[in-house]
């Protein structure tokens, strides 16, 4: 080869070689750019304003404020709820007492009259056994005079006249569910008996009614006035 062959693929050479370095230095340069735009871009963005962050706080509390008023609207409701309930019972137990009071009232409405009555019916029974015992008084005597005898039928007219009149007071007092409390012979039941006296009886069980003092009434199954007996020990 020649001189001048060998210096031409020398220069080739060596302009081959400062591409490849001016190559090398533009991408280096493009490289530091990017880093250098990304770094500018970086510290160009704004953070964010005071207003922004003041704005979701006040949010953030209205918020809280909200659900703590929730809340409490929610236990008002409930509260109020059983006030409710509550109210309800109460007037149905008042509905109740006030029937139960009516009815009572129906029922025994006629106790103080009845109490007065007790004593009618009590010297009626009285004036029967009069009669009764003035009667066979007479009839133990024997043979009587006419006007003995007029006297007997008279007599005997007016115990009629009072049985038929406390009988209709019995039924009357039947009419009305009142009952009354006549227990000779019955064991002693002291919600219904008043025990004036003991008396020794061995023909009859202890703590047996042997004689009937006074009798007793009951109104509806209450007791209106309770009997007086003699109770056998």
């Amino acid at each position: 080869m020649s001189e001048e062959t060998k210096s031409s693929g020398q220069s080739a050479t060596s302009s081959d070689k400062r591409e490849n370095q001016e190559d090398q230095a533009s991408d280096n340069g493009t490289q530091a750019n990017e880093k250098y735009e990304i770094k500018v871009e970086s510290e160009g963005q704004e953070p964010e304003s005071p207003a922004m962050e003041d704005i979701e706080q006040q949010a953030e509390m209205e918020l809280g404020d909200a659900l703590k008023r929730l809340e409490e609207a929610e236990e008002m409701v409930r509260r109020h709820q059983d006030d409710m309930l509550r109210v309800q019972a109460e007037m149905q137990n008042l509905r109740r007492r006030t029937e139960q009071d009516v009815e009572k009232a129906h029922k025994y409405g006629q106790e103080r009259f009845v109490t007065e009555l007790l004593s009618v019916i009590d010297n009626l029974e009285r004036a029967l056994e009069a009669a009764s015992a003035e009667d066979g008084q007479k009839g133990n005597e024997g043979m009587a005079s006419a006007g003995d005898e007029q006297s007997l039928e008279k007599l005997k007219a007016i115990r009629e006249g009072v049985d038929l009149t406390l009988k209709s007071f019995l039924d009357c007092f039947r009419k009305f569910n009142i009952e009354t409390i006549d227990p000779h012979g019955e064991p002693f039941d002291p919600q219904l008996h008043q025990a004036m006296a003991t008396v020794e009886d061995d023909n009859v069980e202890p703590n047996t009614v042997t004689m009937v003092m006074q009798k007793g009434y009951q109104l509806h199954g209450r007791v209106v006035r309770p009997a007086m007996v003699m109770v056998s020990k």
